[in-house]
């Protein structure tokens, strides 16, 4: 019987596991909580200015850290535009406006860490 310590969702478990015989299964066995601390909470997140009517928000896809914007506030942006690169899991993402506008404001600056639908610019 070997013992193996489980982490799920922040608890973890303590489980003995048996090896199998080959004609049948071992008995299963339930797992007992070992330490249940709590997850830790998430800062809760201001709420994005709404903007005008009509504004245009660009959102992080994917959870990242903004490495480089390629745009500042008054600058016009074509639709299909390059706003900023996302780096993600090691991985630099262009991060591109659907439709073109004004940047209004840039709610995620150089540096900054978003999570996926995150607003990064709002263009009018």
């Amino acid at each position: 019987m070997k013992k193996y310590n489980i982490t799920v969702n922040g608890v973890t478990y303590e489980v003995f596991v048996e090896e199998a015989d080959a004609t049948g299964s071992a008995p299963v066995a339930t797992p007992a909580p070992v330490s249940a601390a709590p997850a830790p909470k998430a800062a809760p997140k201001a709420a994005a200015p709404a903007g005008p009517k009509g504004a245009v928000k660009v959102t992080a896809p994917m959870p990242g850290t903004i490495l480089k914007m390629n745009v500042k506030v008054g600058d016009t942006v074509p639709a299909n535009g390059l706003v900023c690169i996302l780096e993600a899991m090691k991985m630099e993402n262009e991060i591109f406006c659907e439709k073109g506008g004004v940047v209004a404001s840039i709610e995620a600056p150089v540096g900054a860490s978003v999570q996926s639908g995150d607003v990064i610019i709002t263009l009018n």
